[in-house]
């Protein structure tokens, strides 16, 4: 459960309390908080009809479709029902697919497959988007500023320091992101009664006009989306701050949005060529002097916005990792805070899909293009799983029907509104989700590839064996304690493979031999282990009952486990070799992992060998099973093995001759 300390007194986040409304103010809403620096430039310069519609009905329609969207997309799907399906208390389109998966529609994967991508792929240009539109004000002062050079240094600033964990700075991201959603509301209000009658915007009528008579009207739209593309980060972020906390503090920031949309709308309307002439309204709605401070707010805000989806795709990456769809990586929790992380990989990747859409598109109103394509999609996929999720809770089938209808019609519409700007760069981020897609697609399917030829024995089977070897002293002892990693699912079952390399390979004599296991809970806080004695005195089968947001240490957890077996006399607590157990040395333990396995293709398909190719592919992305494993590399024996003994031919060869030497 998230908490945060202060003054000595531990709060849970989770709860309603004032610390949990400040901090879900700086956690939370960052992506969609920084919108206004970038949604009305872009509407503005979607209007493609001149004289067609009046200025002053394009920009109430269009502030219209801005409410509006915000009130059915990002209040009543997300804020009111998407933040009810939470899976132990995460959120997010994986943790949606998790509720839904006992459903067994197997199809649903697939869903939830595309949904993740393009959420990374989201995550790329989000930051990108933010950084570079705030900086972009310095323009004002200097029009020679360097843009992209300023943003590649500060995203790099952002990705480093992930390593050393947020924890310092987190408890400032709260009050910044308050005094940031408190500016957007003041500077908006300052020129809404320059022209009262933007108020119009309530009416929904409005924007009804805008959407039917407007000639660029889906043009239009897709730049209205912009104004919602937070949403889905929202809902992923629910395991940070709970329903509670982020519903109200909603309130206050739905209400300073609009505020400054209706402002930055109210200045169009006289200053409407500013922007032709680099002016963002954004900016332009401020006083002179306010200028430069708001530039170094807005910087600050967006370093937050990219924080909060950076650390967002390391939990999401982490739930993928949970439910197979993507291989084992190591992962770090630099703070020390139950549920915050680091995924070393995936930040690097992360930091350089940043630099390449920073470097290509140069300008944040081309990067505009990109944005909003790939997050339409993931809103797509996450409707399709809250209908089935809601088909599961005691709704009636007529809201369930009605829900279907307004959000599938709703962001097709959007889908196709964005979909026209893949020639103009929407196509950088479709390929990079795909890619992800793909990855993940050839991951799953592959462990099931595999898994339909990996052969699990009975342990019993072999108890006898292993009984004799242990008293066998013509083999020579390879450890005291030896440890095998199972993914074998049944207690009493385990891969042939470690048989293979205990018995065949090469006879390995111990005196106790572990079968280590991790069994991935929903839960994410998860964290228990059992123990179960197969052969009394020698082999033991020891499960990991872990959820997705603990770090997976084995080899310290697995020292926890001798520490009991050992306290309680199970196992022997000093060397067997009597020269170290007179100065009480420990026992020596020893790990052997079987990493390299193969196929013959002969056995395959040729869906199935482009599957696993790529499958291998992606295995070079994740970790070693010993780093992803957490288990020290100082005592680990990696080896490889068949992963079948099956017959492949059907015909034996045949022996043409026999020759014999004489001496």
């Amino acid at each position: 459960m998230a908490e945060v300390t202060e003054g000595g007194h531990h709060f849970d986040l989770k709860k309603l309390s004032f610390v949990g409304v400040i901090v879900s103010l700086g956690i939370v809403f960052g992506d969609i908080g920084t919108s206004p620096l970038y949604v009305m430039k872009a509407i503005v310069n979607a209007r493609k009809d001149g004289a067609a519609m009046p200025f002053d009905e394009y920009i109430e329609g269009a502030l219209s479709c801005i409410i509006w969207t915000l009130t059915l997309q990002t209040t009543l799907k997300y804020v009111i029902i998407a933040l009810r399906a939470d899976n132990k208390g995460e959120g997010g389109i994986l943790a949606l697919y998790s509720l839904v998966k006992k459903l067994k529609k197997k199809w649903l994967y697939v869903v939830a497959i595309i949904g993740a991508s393009t959420l990374v792929a989201d995550s790329v240009i989000t930051p990108s988007l933010t950084v570079m539109s705030a900086i972009e004000g310095l323009k004002i002062y200097n029009p020679e500023t360097p843009v992209v050079l300023i943003t590649l240094v500060i995203l790099f600033i952002v990705f480093v320091v992930q390593q050393f964990g947020t924890a310092s700075i987190g408890k400032f991201f709260g009050p910044i992101m308050v005094t940031w959603f408190l500016v957007l509301g003041i500077s908006g209000s300052l020129h809404i009664f320059d022209h009262i009658e933007i108020l119009r915007a309530f009416n929904p009528m409005y924007a009804y006009n805008l959407i039917t008579h407007s000639s660029s009207a889906i043009v239009i739209m897709g730049a209205v989306f912009l104004c919602t593309t937070g949403a889905e980060a929202l809902y992923s972020d629910l395991g940070h701050c709970g329903a509670k906390n982020i519903r109200i503090s909603w309130i206050f920031v739905k209400l300073m949005l609009i505020l400054n949309y209706l402002g930055q709308g109210s200045w169009l309307l006289d200053n409407y060529h500013q922007v032709h002439n680099g002016v963002n309204p954004f900016f332009g709605i401020m006083p002179e002097w306010a200028v430069l401070p708001s530039v170094i707010l807005a910087t600050a805000a967006a370093i937050i916005a990219s924080q909060a989806v950076i650390t967002g795709s390391f939990t999401m990456f982490s739930e993928a990792m949970s439910i197979s769809f993507w291989p084992n990586q190591h992962i770090e929790y630099p703070s020390g805070i139950k549920g915050q992380m680091y995924i070393p990989r995936i930040n690097w990747g992360l930091m350089a899909f940043c630099f390449v859409v920073v470097i290509f598109f140069q300008k944040s109103e081309r990067m505009e293009a990109a944005y909003g394509l790939t997050i339409t999609i993931t809103m797509l996929m996450t409707t399709i799983l809250l209908l089935f999720w809601l088909s599961r809770t005691r709704v009636s089938k007529i809201f369930i029907f009605g829900f279907a209808i307004v959000y599938l019609f709703l962001e097709s519409g959007f889908f196709y509104a964005n979909v026209i700007k893949f020639i103009d760069g929407g196509w950088l981020t479709m390929v990079l989700g795909g890619f992800i897609a793909v990855c993940m697609y050839a991951w799953y399917n592959g462990r099931l590839i595999k898994a339909n030829f990996i052969q699990y024995v009975k342990i019993d089977k072999y108890v006898s064996i292993l009984k004799d070897m242990k008293l066998d002293e013509s083999i020579p002892k390879y450890a005291t304690n030896l440890a095998y990693l199972s993914r074998a699912k049944r207690n009493d079952e385990v891969e042939s493979k470690i048989i293979y390399s205990i018995i065949k390979k090469q006879p390995k004599r111990a005196d106790h031999y572990f079968i280590l296991s991790i069994v991935n809970q929903e839960d994410p806080y998860t964290f228990k282990y059992t123990v179960d004695e197969i052969l009394p005195g020698t082999v033991y089968k020891v499960n990991f009952l872990l959820g997705f947001k603990v770090d997976r240490r084995i080899n310290d957890y697995f020292n926890m486990v001798l520490k009991d077996l050992m306290a309680d006399g199970t196992i022997p607590s000093r060397s067997s070799h009597p020269s170290l157990r007179a100065h009480n040395v420990p026992p020596d333990l020893k790990y052997v992992i079987i990493d390299n396995t193969y196929i013959n293709d002969i056995l395959l398909t040729v869906k199935q060998k482009i599957t696993l190719n790529i499958y291998n592919f992606v295995k070079y992305i994740g970790s070693d099973d010993f780093k992803a494993w957490g288990v020290s590399s100082h005592n680990v024996e990696v080896e490889s093995a068949p992963i079948t003994e099956l017959t492949v031919y059907d015909n034996k060869i045949e022996q043409s001759g026999f020759f014999r030497h004489n001496s």
